[in-house]
């Protein structure tokens, strides 16, 4: 699976959130990209599970050829029916996409990046149960599917703490929320905008500020 800007985006925006947390799960870890990128800021015990047994090669590679590998533990198997060693202080996802929408022919695509193996209805009660009483989960989501995902966290006692929204560039609608829900009662979530780039496609010093510590040619 390729390495996309809005995962790099969510490894990046969580990893200045988890400092305090001990233990981190990735739920559909793929090849270990957020694992990694949490790993580099922080000192948790961080776990993954993957469902696809290639993708689960890729990460059981990559996830031991890095400094941080006696941190980094992965699981193949269906996360709704997995039972973990632990309960976790953070929960991230990056989960299928798409749930409503086409199906592409590829049926490692699809299940990579459409909601037949797991819905988001599916994914709440995964993430309720596997969080300790005062953990946090962060999310990353199409734009429009974030309000009804926020309905579905509510009906699991989460509430929104904050909101990126991410826009490819000032001439783009937003196509991507990440979503960071915690179960101590918000009244009004913090709100952030996120350009990639600029009308002459150069990246903006927002974008080049939070991914720079992960894309070596920005630290140039």
């Amino acid at each position: 699976m390729k390495v996309c800007t809005d995962a790099c985006i969510l490894g990046a925006w969580f990893s200045n959130k988890i400092a305090q947390h001990a233990r981190v799960l990735d739920i559909g870890a793929g090849t270990g990209l957020l694992m990694m990128m949490l790993a580099q800021r922080s000192q948790a015990a961080i776990h993954g599970i993957e469902i696809d047994g290639d993708a689960y090669q890729q990460l059981q590679e990559n996830t031991t050829q890095n400094d941080w590998q006696e941190r980094l533990q992965v699981f193949q198997g269906d996360v709704r029916s997995f039972q973990f060693p632990h309960r976790y202080d953070f929960i991230i996802s990056n989960p299928p996409f798409f749930e409503s929408d086409w199906l592409s022919a590829n049926n490692r695509e699809q299940i990579a990046k459409h909601s037949t193996q797991l819905t988001l209805d599916e994914l709440l009660p995964v993430i309720a149960g596997n969080l300790q009483p005062q953990g946090e989960f962060g999310i990353l989501l199409p734009f429009h599917r974030w309000e009804y995902f926020n309905k579905l966290a509510g009906q699991h006692q989460f509430s929104l703490a904050e909101k990126l929204i991410v826009k490819q560039s000032p001439k783009h609608p937003p196509f991507r929320t990440i979503l960071h829900y915690t179960r101590n009662k918000v009244d009004t979530a913090t709100t952030a905008d996120l350009t990639i780039q600029q009308i002459d496609r150069a990246y903006t010093p927002e974008f080049a500020t939070l991914l720079k510590d992960y894309y070596l040619y920005l630290q140039e």
